[in-house]
This record gives C-alpha cells, sequence and structure tokens, in this order.
C-alpha cells in the first residue's frame, strides 16, 4: 500500500515540475512514507527522520514531508512537536496536504483530509513517476482503503481508518492507465482484500470485479491480496480457478495455531477452519501457492499455545509465512487490556523456531522445481540478475546480457532455496533465441 502511495505522490509533484533524484542532499523536497504496523516499523521511521534533521539545519529551504501511518488519518499533534523540523504533515494514501503547501494554498499546519477526501483524491487520474514509466512491469493498485475488521492487534483501522471501496469504475480506469504506461501485472490491496464491495450500494464483489479487470487488453497477470479466512468465499476460489490472467497465489493469514489465542486476536476462526480452508483451496486451485502471516509472543501466548501454531504449519506445508514478534500498538485492544507478558528472547526464540522450520519446507516445495522450466515475468535487475517471479509467485534469477525488461521468459531451474530459484533462459517464442553469460 505504501509503495502505490509513494507512486501517487511522485506523481503529484511531477504534476508541479519536480524531478526525482537518488540522493537526499540534491532534493528540494523530501517525502518520508512511513508504516507502524510494528514497533520496529515505527522506530525506523523516527530513525530515519531524525537523520534528516541535520540536513534540514543546512538548507532551512528544503521541505520535509511526514506521511503515512505514522500521522494516521487523524494527526498527531505531538509529532509537529518533537519534530519542529517537518513542514507538511500527510495521513496515508493523501498527497494533498504536501501539494497545497508547495502550491501556496496552506500554510505549515494544514487540516488533513477526512476519509471521502482521500477517497476522491484515490480516484483522480495520475501517471507513473517518470523514473517507473514504461518500466514498470508489476504495480500495485489499492481497491479497499482502510479497514473496519479490528484484530485486537492490528493498527490499521487507527492509522488508516474506517473500511472505503473505490468504486469499479475508478478501479478499471486505473488498471487501463497502467497497461499504457508499460504494466503486464497489477496487484489488488485491500487489508481485508475479499471484503472488497460490501459498503458500496451496488455491491461489487471481488470476483466481480476481477472478472470485469480480466478483459483488460495488455494486462497478462492479475493477484490480490490480503484475503481473510472468513472472507475467502467459494466464489472467489472459483474465480481465482476460471481466469487465466488470475494467478494461483493465496496469501491468507493464519496469525496463531492455537484457539484460545486466535479468540483473543478477535479473528474469528478456528484452527480447524482454517485447516479446512487451505483443503479447500488446494483442491479447487491445483499447484496453488499459499502465504500466511503468523504473530509470534502474543500477550498470554503459552509454549504449549506456540506449539500448537509451529505443529500447524508443519502439517499444513504453506510455501511462505510471514513472521513477526507481537509488539503492543497504541490504542490497539491487546494494548490497552492485555499484559505483554513473553519476553523478548523468548519471542526470539519462538521466531527463530518457525524461521527455520518455515526455511525447510519452502526448500522442500521449492526444490520441486529443480530441472524444470517455469515461466517468469521479468521485473528488473537486482545484483546484477534478472529477476522475476512464476505465476505461482516464486522469485527466479538468471543471467542474461539482454534487455529481459517486461518479457516473459522460460528459464530452465538449475538451483532452488528456501527463498528463491536460480537457472538459465531457454527458447521461447517472444524472444527467438536469448544470448546467455557464460
Amino acid at each position: 500500500m505504501n509503495v502505490a502511495d509513494s507512486h501517487r505522490v511522485a506523481s503529484s509533484l511531477e504534476k508541479l515540475g519536480y524531478q526525482a533524484t537518488q540522493q537526499a542532499e540534491e532534493a528540494d523536497v523530501i517525502v518520508l512514507n512511513t508504516c507502524v504496523v510494528r514497533q520496529s516499523a515505527e522506530d525506523k521511521a523516527y530513525g530515519r527522520l531524525n537523520s534528516l534533521r541535520p540536513l534540514k539545519a543546512q538548507r532551512p529551504d528544503m521541505v520535509i514531508n511526514l506521511m503515512g501511518c505514522l500521522v494516521g488519518i487523524k494527526g498527531n499533534p505531538k509529532l509537529a512537536a518533537t519534530f519542529p523540523f517537518v513542514d507538511v504533515f500527510s495521513p496515508p494514501s493523501d498527497p494533498r496536504p504536501l501539494i497545497e503547501y508547495l502550491s501556496g494554498q496552506e500554510g505549515k499546519d494544514v487540516e488533513l483530509a477526512e476519509t471521502t477526501m482521500r477517497h476522491a483524491l484515490m480516484d483522480e487520474e495520475f501517471l507513473l513517476p517518470q523514473d517507473s514509466r514504461d518500466r514498470l512491469v508489476c504495480a500495485f493498485v489499492p481497491i479497499v482503503l482502510g479497514c473496519s475488521h479490528a484484530c485486537s492487534f492490528c493498527v490499521i483501522p487507527f492509522r488508516r481508518g474506517a473500511e472505503k471501496s473505490r468504486s469499479v469504475e475508478a478501479i478499471v480506469k486505473e488498471v487501463k492507465a497502467f497497461t499504457l504506461q508499460g504494466v503486464q501485472e497489477v496487484t489488488l490491496l485491500g487489508q481485508i482484500v475479499d471484503r472488497y464491495g460490501l459498503d458500496l450500494s451496488e455491491k461489487p464483489s471481488l470476483s466481480k470485479l476481477l472478472r470485469t479487470i480480466h478483459e483488460i487488453k495488455g494486462l497478462e497477470r492479475i493477484r490480490f491480496l490480503t484475503s481473510h479466512p472468513n472472507w475467502l468465499t467459494d466464489e472467489l476460489l472459483n474465480t481465482v480457478a476460471e481466469l487465466p490472467k488470475v494467478c494461483e497465489h493465496i496469501e491468507v493469514p493464519v496469525q496463531a495455531g492455537d484457539d484460545k489465542i486466535l479468540q483473543r486476536m478477535k479473528r474469528g476462526y478456528t484452527s480447524d477452519d482454517y485447516r479446512h480452508l487451505i483443503e479447500k483451496i488446494r483442491r479447487r486451485i491445483p499447484g496453488v501457492m499459499i502465504a500466511s502471516d503468523v504473530i509470534v509472543g502474543f500477550p498470554g501466548e503459552t509454549r504449549e499455545q506456540f506449539q500448537h501454531t509451529y505443529d500447524l504449519l508443519e502439517e499444513l506445508q504453506l510455501d511462505v509465512v510471514h513472521l513477526a514478534r507481537y509488539s503492543p500498538r497504541p490504542g490497539t485492544l491487546s494494548a490497552r487490556r492485555m499484559v505483554d507478558n513473553v519476553s523478548e528472547e523468548e519471542k526470539m526464540d519462538r521466531f527463530r523456531a518457525l524461521e527455520e522450520l518455515q526455511a525447510r519446507v519452502a526448500a522442500k516445495i521449492n526444490a520441486q522445481h529443480f530441472g524444470q522450466e517455469v515461466e517468469i515475468l521479468v521485473e528488473g535487475k537486482q545484483s546484477g540478475r534478472w529477476k522475476g517471479r512464476t505465476r505461482t509467485n516464486k522469485l527466479v534469477f538468471f543471467d542474461s546480457p539482454a534487455d529481459m525488461q517486461g518479457k516473459f521468459v522460460k528459464v530452465f531451474i538449475e538451483w532452488t532455496g528456501p527463498w528463491s530459484m536460480r537457472g538459465y533462459p531457454v527458447l521461447h517464442p517472444q524472444t527467438e533465441a536469448i544470448p546467455q553469460i557464460a
């Protein structure tokens, strides 16, 4: 979501005549877009912000904009007092305060936009930033802003506001604009993406939206995230299975494998519910890649309860598990009413145990691709190698002196690991012959 927000800010700045620079020292405007989903992310934001203080002292005319969840939709008066060198504070998904400040329309204390204003702004057509245009292969498209589910540990409803779906027309318009600028794959975003459209009068479902977007010319792949076990419907699974452009890739967090912890998290399902859901997903979408999220060290979590999570992950053998150590977030139910009584050392021990387990599981799953050809969409270069992903979101690296950006390439896999694979390109109708690096 922050990547999508940052693209929108950059596009808005370019409309005012600004150009991007890779060096903060050269910038006339610096936008720090923040995340506070965990304490570590918030600490990183504070650290980066403090590092800009000397630069602002050297160049008082430089404009510094603090944006995102650290500011929140209601603002945070303490931030202005703590960081007086910051010129503009912007809520998530809203470049308007910065643009108004730079345009001379408002002063330093720009009033934060309400959700409806942010929503209207999101629907304005925009070009990708110049440095991404015609080179960005995959783009993120927010379709649901905020969240109203209120899991006991989650700060998103407090920082990004209530759930609000964008219209089908606005989303389609944005995706079409992206494809005209070279984008071939889009990922539809929502904190609970499966709840798309429930707040709109016409009640368009995510399944119907996927079928509409599927017809857009030039678009080759579609993904969506993040799902919730209670809202991942049979209709949606059938849509994924039926539409060729929708990738076999489901992100559906479990968060914990113990029923009492799940209840305290206010997730609304049991571990058996999750087991049955995974079985159904795999039965309906053969070869599907499934990713999950897990929080270790939730308040009151015993070693036995943690073991239930460990056993569940060992049983289900999921492709990817995003791990986090619990950290209390201001305003959440768990922070207000529960005692964070699992030590940091114990949290880290549990984190590492699951990390080691998942490394073994992922290595075993990826090893099945050894000696096979896989098709990837090349996104760009990393550390001198071309990289791309399969339909099931497997990261693949290969070498080639040719410009492979944005091409579909078949790669013969000659090495696999838990987090990525490597290989060499083979003959493909799109490229006739692909030179290799000896």
